[in-house]
């Protein structure tokens, strides 16, 4: 295969993923949507985890809350538990790895906050206690993950909710969660704000 033989056939499947997801998971995008507007509007607030390369994916997302997506308005209130390097290392090293995520939102979690989690591969403890936690709390949970392993979505009750995107390839779900996360600030400003004029 040529090199733009592999540019083409990474774009092709990339909008084939994609084209997928606008098929068959619309409707779970605007259920989450409103899942954190009505958290929202209730004065809760959304914390926002990850592990591994899906850290990136929370800490955009809780950027795009606290600064904007595509129009000045207020902050909106987001929290992620990913930031924090001196916590996690403090909790991991006395405590336990698995820990480290939970033990925060034991802290910091309210009845009726949302949980949101970019899950895309590698461990699952750490998000499973977290689930657990956020559970306890009486937290709805909003899981975006992909195909690669089904324990967390397990893991879920009634009142959560899985985006799961459709492809165990780990850059295609990377792509799909960043455009779903476009989405659902979108659908959130516009619910909160108005649609706005172009």
């Amino acid at each position: 295969m040529s090199l733009q033989e592999n540019i083409k056939h990474q774009i092709t499947e990339s909008i084939q993923t994609q084209q997928i997801v606008m098929a068959e998971k619309g409707e779970y995008i605007e259920v989450a949507a409103q899942k954190i507007v009505d958290a929202l509007l209730a004065d809760k607030k959304i914390l926002c985890c990850g592990n591994a390369g899906s850290i990136s994916n929370a800490q955009y997302f809780v950027s795009l809350m606290i600064n904007r997506f595509a129009r000045e308005r207020p902050s909106l209130p987001a929290i992620s538990l990913v930031n924090d390097v001196q916590m996690i290392s403090s909790i991991a090293s006395m405590q336990s790895y698995d820990e480290v995520y939970a033990k925060q939102l034991r802290a910091l979690g309210q009845n009726n906050d949302i949980l949101l989690i970019y899950y895309i591969d590698g461990d699952t403890l750490s998000l499973l206690k977290l689930i657990n936690a956020a559970h306890d709390k009486n937290m709805p949970v909003i899981l975006f993950s992909g195909e690669n392993d089904m324990s967390l979505e397990g893991a879920l009750r009634e009142n959560d909710l899985c985006v799961s995107i459709p492809s165990q390839v780990v850059h295609r779900i990377n792509e799909s969660q960043m455009l779903i996360t476009h989405c659902v600030c979108d659908l959130v400003d516009s619910q909160l704000f108005g649609n706005q004029l172009t």
